[in-house]
């Protein structure tokens, strides 16, 4: 775009732009370019895990590529608006935007929240997000909030008014909210003062297995739209299933009392087409609420909307008595990944689901229990296919179908022998994938894989070095948690480590910590204007040691 005034020439501006078609509809959900696209999405905190909150457009990228990679194709600012460099990937990339405003309106959740700045700067604020962001194609939703009490008296039209305000700046994407408790918000007039609605857990407590269908079908809705604005908020720790203190077991069938297992999710939609899609929470583990083991908090931040002030007070006034003498975790247990960018096991559960014409097969759990010898233990298996068979040491433990409305594949009577488990997955009659978890041995030394091996001496791009710990077979140990130390050579530094692992309060700027379940994450940058080619060298105490050597770039 070129400016003239009188025929000079005063200002040039670049954008990168696409053509697209958007359309929520009432009896086909979302349409994309006139196709129906199931909306495949993760809520997502701000915060890039052990490297804080500040931007890095490269770790942004490792992050959308890891969504990705499981079929992830949206995403949610929860609960703030985005950075735009993650617009700017997100078109490049192929990812559709709900971009969300708010997390409080007029009445407070915290006591500095926005609704201290509700009523000067709400409307300036809308303005300049809209302003700024609605030149990105990915963006298809404008979220004017999450879990609001006003959503209760929609009498007060604060809803009505915040659609309204989105409109006078844009009149191409619809606004929405994410509303909590969807059998009470979703019909109580809220619902028609948006143009898209979202529901928050519409599947679990908060409104049931059929609720879908009583919101499609109800009087006065004939034209509504809606999707799960929030879904799931299954809790689990990559890698245990038998949980240690301050785990959530892996085998993805805890919830908080107000979210839901995803097979609830998936049966829902299966059930009311219609539906749009979900926002998972999360895509990622992030900083701060590890609930289930800050429950009393979450408990008081998901009911809030429908408390007296006075009971609000009194339950703070109990929740700090019982913080001061809680052990706690730094990072949440919601992901599909793990802080360190470590899929879980419901990554493939999801990939199962997102990417049904992609052959995977995936086992659970890992298959190293020396004292469960005799041990009734478990064994699910998430597939795109519709048939597997499970062998334990070459001998079948059957085959089993998926049925409808089913979502994994169980076999919950099967007693650990170590040696192989295998898993052949069937489509159609046909073989459509295979996979084994074998019993190890004792690691014996490390193996680094960086994600590239070439870095820019811009002082912005960076190396992420995923280290596992292997057997004499070269088999990765699922167990181990040997301590491991890091150092480089050449202009760079040693940026962060993480190992995924809720528990671990070690700071992420050290070079060393222990893995966790048998992995660990070094993450590296050049100097700016750097030279000398780095070399990452990572060891651990008995073990064969690791090096990365990492060229630079200096073009």
């Amino acid at each position: 775009m070129s400016v003239y005034n009188k025929n000079k020439l005063v200002d040039v501006y670049d954008a990168p732009f696409g053509f697209r078609t958007i359309q929520f509809t009432h009896d086909n959900g979302f349409l994309l370019n006139g196709k129906r696209v199931q909306i495949n999405g993760t809520c997502n905190h701000h915060d890039l895990g052990a490297l804080g909150a500040a931007v890095n457009k490269v770790a942004m990228e490792r992050q959308l590529r890891i969504l990705k990679s499981f079929g992830c194709n949206a995403i949610r600012t929860s609960h703030n608006p985005p950075a735009p460099e993650l617009l700017e990937l997100a078109d490049k990339m192929g990812f559709l935007v709900m971009d969300e405003l708010f997390d409080s309106w007029t009445i407070g959740k915290k006591e500095y929240d926005y609704s201290s700045l509700y009523e000067k700067w709400h409307e300036k604020d809308i303005e300049m997000l809209i302003c700024r962001d609605r030149n990105h194609p990915s963006v298809i939703l404008w979220s004017t909030g999450n879990e609001l009490p006003e959503q209760y008296n929609p009498e007060l039209g604060i809803v009505r008014h915040l659609t309204e305000v989105v409109h006078r700046f844009d009149t191409t994407r619809p606004a929405t909210f994410g509303a909590s408790y969807p059998s009470k918000s979703a019909v109580n007039g809220t619902e028609l003062q948006v143009d898209v609605h979202g529901m928050n857990y519409a599947a679990g407590v908060y409104g049931g297995p059929d609720f879908y269908g009583d919101f499609l079908n109800k009087k006065g809705h004939e034209h509504l739209s809606g999707y799960s604005s929030e879904s799931s908020s299954t809790m689990s720790s990559r890698g245990e299933y038998f949980p240690r203190q301050l785990h959530v077991s892996s085998y993805d069938l805890t919830q908080p009392g107000w979210g839901g297992l995803p097979d609830w999710e998936f049966a829902a939609l299966d059930k009311y087409p219609a539906i749009c899609g979900e926002f998972v929470w999360t895509g990622f583990d992030y900083l701060g609420e590890p609930t289930p083991f800050n429950s009393d908090a979450s408990v008081l931040l998901n009911h809030s909307a429908a408390m007296t002030e006075e009971e609000l007070a009194k339950q703070r006034e109990e929740l700090n008595k019982i913080e001061r003498n809680r052990p706690t975790s730094r990072s949440s247990y919601f992901g599909i990944v793990d802080l360190a960018g470590f899929p879980k096991d419901r990554y493939y559960l999801y990939k199962a689901r997102w990417m049904p014409d992609t052959p995977m097969v995936h086992i659970l759990p890992h298959w190293n229990f020396p004292d469960r010898v005799g041990k009734v233990t478990p064994v699910f298996v998430y597939s795109s296919g519709d048939e597997v068979e499970l062998f334990l040491n070459g001998k079948s433990l059957g085959k089993k179908q998926k049925q409808p409305y089913e979502y994994r594949f169980r076999w919950d009577s099967v007693v650990y022998q170590s040696g192989e488990l295998k898993a052949v997955a069937y489509k159609q009659h046909k073989k459509w994938a295979e996979t084994r978890v074998r019993t190890t041995g004792d690691p014996v030394r490390l193996k680094a894989v960086p994600d590239k091996t070439l870095i820019k001496a811009d002082g912005e791009d960076l190396v992420f070095v995923k280290v596992s710990l292997v057997d004499k077979d070269g088999y990765d140990v699922p167990t181990a948690e040997n301590r491991i130390f890091c150092s480089l050579e050449g202009d760079g530094e040693i940026v962060a480590t993480d190992n995924g692992d809720p528990t671990c309060l070690i700071t992420f700027s050290e070079p060393s910590r222990p893995a966790f379940n048998g992995l660990f994450l070094a993450i590296v940058k050049a100097k700016r204007d750097g030279n000398k080619p780095l070399r990452l060298t990572i060891e651990a105490d008995g073990l064969e040691k690791a090096t990365v050597d990492i060229e630079i770039d200096h073009e």
